[in-house]
């Protein structure tokens, strides 16, 4: 792995996708990243009824991680696999700080709200914790892992993910399992054992309907017919 890797993506043709090269950036990744900005800040318009303060306020905060992403890009994989247990262990400890001094609005305690910082959300902060501590494991071991490192790589993104969907916020504790799973799925497994383990989940889904909030299941009845609601829920 001694490789440089500025030297790993292959040189694409044309200026601009050169310069996008030579900042690390992938040209079909940001095309599709900001084909998907596009379509969100469509649907957000519609949704605002016209009101250009909100998309102009999205549009700062795109700016903003857009510029967040490109500095990002700048450091080599080696300095994320050095931090990734410290920014995994220090939002894990965040979530837990949520549950005693957390901020709650809306019947939701998910905010913290620290002298001189800005509130924020420590769940936003293990969407990238999660996918690079399961790297950072993986890195040292032969690959595909067997189930004792399947077993860990699980209750890497399965205790963060409890523990916000606790909060409660199941569409975040979601996304961030998502994340965890999709280096898992990435790893080189079997996709028999992917099969299976997607039976298993499937299988399951009954039980986790038990411990929904009314809130929850109604997003969910409306996600599978709009109609049944549309002044409401929908």
């Amino acid at each position: 792995m001694a490789t440089d890797y500025t030297h790993t993506m292959p040189l694409a043709a044309g200026d601009g996708k050169r310069r996008l090269h030579d900042l690390h950036l992938d040209p079909l990744l940001i095309t599709a990243l900001l084909g998907l900005v596009a379509f969100g800040l469509v649907v957000l318009y519609s949704a605002a009824h016209g009101n250009s303060d909100v998309l102009v306020n999205q549009l700062v905060r795109i700016g903003a991680a857009l510029g967040v992403m490109v500095v990002a890009a700048q450091f080599q994989p080696h300095v994320y696999r050095r931090w990734a247990w410290v920014i995994y262990g220090v939002g894990l400890a965040l979530l837990v700080v949520v549950f005693v001094v957390g901020v709650t609005a809306k019947g939701a305690q998910r905010w913290l709200d620290l002298p001189g910082l800005p509130r924020f959300q420590p769940s936003e902060l293990m969407k990238l914790a999660v996918p690079l501590a399961i790297a950072a494991y993986f890195h040292d071991r032969p690959l595909p892992p067997n189930l004792k490192e399947l077993g860990v790589a699980v209750v890497l993104f399965a205790l963060p993910a409890g523990l916000i969907a606790m909060q409660p916020d199941l569409g975040t504790g979601i996304m961030v399992a998502g994340g965890g799973l999709a280096v898992v799925l990435l790893s080189g497994i079997r996709w028999r054992l992917v099969a299976g383990a997607t039976a298993l989940a499937a299988l399951a889904a009954p039980l986790l309907w038990l411990v929904l909030r009314d809130y929850q299941k109604a997003r969910v009845l409306t996600f599978l017919e709009p109609e049944r609601d549309p002044l409401g829920a929908g």
